[in-house]
């Protein structure tokens, strides 16, 4: 099962429910269509849970905290993407401090890939 697997269904809804400032801003944009697509928030693929996913496109939308911009967080990143374009599914980044101090521009790039 590549999408939303059993196993992580636990950890996905506790994501859900416990969102970042930066995932609660970019959802109110996201939700309900507002871009003319679906899009899903802490949907499974695989093993891995993505921030924001739109089936439509294959395109998962992540969000980065400080933890993204180490070593190991930076090669784990690598890894989950080049899983994701095995899969033909496109991965943007933004950092939480672009989502929450310039929203505008995120979704001026979110909308370039719909």
């Amino acid at each position: 099962m590549i999408y939303n697997n059993p196993n992580t269904k636990e950890k996905r809804q506790n994501l859900r429910n416990n969102q970042t400032e930066a995932e609660k801003k970019l959802w109110k944009y996201l939700r309900g269509e507002q871009l003319g697509v679906k899009f899903r928030r802490q949907y499974g693929i695989g093993n891995y849970i993505a921030d924001f996913y739109c089936p439509k496109l294959k395109l998962v939308i992540e969000l980065d905290g400080g933890q993204h911009y180490t070593k190991e967080g930076m090669e784990y990143d690598k890894i989950r993407e080049n899983y994701m374009s095995s899969l033909g599914i496109k991965t943007i980044r933004f950092s939480n401090i672009d989502v929450m101090g310039n929203i505008e521009g995120v979704l001026e790039i979110i909308k370039g890939d719909i």
